[in-house]
C-alpha cells in the first residue's frame, strides 16, 4: 500500500465520481485544470461498479503484427511484464497504451488477463485499444477502453513501467489513478488527501444552487440570490 494512498483514503476518493475529483482539482491545483485527465471518449464496460482508485502500472502494446521478438526473449518479456505487475504498489490501475496505427486491432484484453491482473491486486484497466470476452471478465475488474472487439490478432507487450498517453490523459508508472464511467484522470500525490474535504466544500455550494432550482417560481432573481448564499458556504 501506497504511504500516500492510505485504505482510508482510497475508501473516500471511491465515495466521489471523477468529474467531482477533477471539480476538487481545479481548486487544489488550478494550473492543471486543462491536462491531466482523459479528453477522448471510453468506452466504459461496467459502469454499474462506480469509481476506482489505484496506483498507475504502465505498459505499451501493439496488435496489428507480429513482434520481432521472438521464442525465449518473447517469453522473458512476457515474464519480466507479470512480475512488473505483481511487485508494484497496490492496489494498481493498469494503463496501456495501443501503438498501432490502428488502435484496437487486437485486444489484450479478456477473460485470461483480466483474472491474471486482478488475482495480482488490479482492479482495472484503462487502455486506447479495444478489450473482449465481456460476460467473462473477472468479477469487479473495471475496464475503460477505446472499444470493444473480438480477436487478440498478434497482441503483444511492447514494453512497461514507462510514460505514456492513453485518451490524452498523460501518465508516469506510480501516479494515483481516479477513474469511472466518465474517464479517468490523474491525481498529484501531494493533494490527494485534501481532495475529499474539497469536493464535499464544493457539493455544499452545488447543493444550495441546486435546491433553490427544484423549488417552484425559480427564476433569475432567485438564482441571483442563490449564487449568492452559495458563496457563503464553507
Amino acid at each position: 500500500m501506497s504511504d500516500t494512498l492510505t485504505t482510508e483514503l482510497i475508501a473516500q476518493l471511491e465515495a466521489l465520481d471523477t468529474p467531482t475529483v477533477c471539480n476538487a482539482l481545479e481548486v487544489l491545483v488550478p494550473e492543471r485544470r486543462g491536462y491531466g485527465y482523459t479528453t477522448k471518449p471510453l468506452v466504459c464496460t461496467r459502469p454499474g461498479l462506480g469509481s476506482m482508485v489505484g496506483i498507475a502500472r504502465t505498459a505499451t502494446i501493439r496488435a496489428a503484427h507480429p513482434s520481432d521478438v521472438r521464442g525465449s526473449e518473447a517469453r522473458q518479456l512476457s515474464d519480466a511484464y507479470y512480475a512488473y505487475i505483481d511487485e508494484g504498489e497496490k492496489p494498481a490501475i493498469i494503463v496501456i497504451q495501443d501503438l498501432d496505427d490502428e488502435r484496437g486491432y487486437g485486444s489484450f484484453w479478456g477473460e485470461v488477463n483480466s483474472n491474471i491482473h486482478k488475482g495480482l491486486g488490479c482492479k482495472g484497466l484503462i487502455t486506447d485499444g479495444s478489450v473482449r470476452d465481456l460476460p467473462d471478465i473477472a468479477d469487479g475488474f473495471q475496464m475503460l477502453a477505446d472499444r470493444v472487439g473480438p480477436s487478440h490478432a498478434y497482441v503483444h507487450v511492447v514494453d512497461y513501467a514507462r510514460p505514456i498517453t492513453v485518451a490524452g490523459m498523460r501518465v508516469i508508472d506510480g501516479d494515483i489513478i481516479h477513474a469511472d464511467q466518465h474517464g479517468a484522470v490523474v491525481i498529484p500525490q501531494d493533494t490527494a488527501a485534501r481532495v475529499p474535504e474539497v469536493a464535499a466544500n464544493i457539493a455544499r455550494r452545488e447543493r444550495v444552487i441546486i435546491e433553490a432550482a427544484q423549488q417552484d417560481g425559480f427564476d433569475m432573481a432567485k438564482l441571483r440570490k442563490a449564487w449568492g448564499d452559495a458563496a457563503e458556504v464553507h
